[in-house]
């Protein structure tokens, strides 16, 4: 498959992100330990501000192959799909710490489902990101 692109990053590391995310999300409402997002809120903002994530860094060395040899999934579609994680998760904490439980499952909810969805085979993040391309393209040429 060639060496990797620097913007990719392999299917399964990908993958253990969203069960990750999934994980977490669900612990804190089956133990009902809201601050428990803390985890994916801090993981997703090491990702946003210095490019690092843990979990990721993590998983590579459980990967028994060259990392080429994974399918890639595009890095900047990654950080477009965590930018949100970290502001429903910021808003799930947020509303949690206001005392707003409807806030709280709400934003949490929305990841949840959204990393659901993902392991299921569909990004709602690509979805999302590729309509606001398209709307910018179509009022670019207007």
């Amino acid at each position: 498959m060639g060496s990797p692109s620097l913007n990719s990053i392999p299917k399964p590391l990908v993958q253990l992100n969203q069960w990750f995310i999934f994980s977490t999300v669900a612990t804190s409402w089956v133990f009902q330990i809201e601050l428990f997002l803390l985890l994916p809120l801090t993981v997703g903002l090491s990702a946003m501000i210095f490019k690092f994530n843990p979990v990721i860094k993590a998983g590579r060395s459980f990967l028994k192959n060259e990392l080429s040899s994974y399918p890639p999934e595009d890095a900047d579609q990654q950080r477009f799909n965590n930018m949100i994680a970290v502001i429903c998760l910021g808003g799930a904490i947020i509303s949690a710490l206001a005392g707003w439980s409807t806030g709280f499952y709400l934003f949490s909810g929305m990841v949840f489902l959204a990393a659901s969805i993902a392991l299921g085979g569909f990004c709602v993040g690509c979805f999302i990101r590729f309509q606001w391309k398209r709307f910018q393209y179509k009022r670019s040429v207007q």
